[in-house]
């Protein structure tokens, strides 16, 4: 299992990467389906969760610890550079051996650390699609981590909207596919 959890989240990595680098120069300022969020606004959200992974999981540290250390701007003049850095520090530190065992202190609570490891790559792997919207990319998500993503939100879709962090829950067309599903659970239409 952890093998696998940790191909998830290196595919999913990459697969924001990819869609970080078809951002063009004329594209930082474009809408997001996150109606609060520019395209650049998106990418600087999804760089600052991986690099919270490090000073939590390997080092232990509190979210209360760090405080707002990676609140503002965490892309500076160079996005690209700035989530390669952040995607390759994060995917390490869940590699760390034990670190998928390890109790990570989160904003909600403990936590294993597959289980951050888990939430965080649904979370890359929906805004991926954001991302794809935002700018007119291709927005098919691999099916693999699609059907990932919808097993670790389902359990708490219900408290999703009521956190304020994600929109209601839409209705699934019947017949729908997974990535239909998994975009509904969330508030987005696929």
């Amino acid at each position: 299992m952890p093998e696998t959890l940790l191909e998830r989240h290196a595919e999913a990595l990459r697969l924001f990467g990819e869609r970080l680098r078809a951002i063009g120069d004329d594209q930082w300022g474009a809408p997001t389906p996150c109606t609060e969020w520019s395209v650049r606004d998106l990418v600087n959200h999804v760089t600052g969760e991986q690099l919270w992974i490090p000073p939590l999981v390997t080092e232990g540290r509190t979210v209360e610890e760090m405080g707002d250390m990676f609140s503002g701007d965490v892309l500076g003049d160079d996005p690209v550079a700035a989530w390669d850095r952040a995607a390759s520090a994060a995917h390490d530190a869940f590699a760390e051996p034990g670190a998928l065992d390890r109790t990570v202190k989160l904003s909600y609570g403990p936590a294993l650390g597959s289980a951050y490891c888990s939430e965080l790559t649904a979370d890359c792997v929906v805004h991926t699609w954001d991302l794809a919207r935002g700018i007119g990319a291709d927005d098919r998500l691999p099916d693999g981590l699609v059907e990932f993503s919808i097993k670790e939100v389902m359990p708490y879709a219900d408290g999703l909207a009521a956190s304020g962090m994600y929109a209601a829950p839409l209705e699934v067309p019947a017949g729908a596919d997974a990535q239909t599903r998994l975009l509904a659970l969330l508030g987005r239409q696929g």
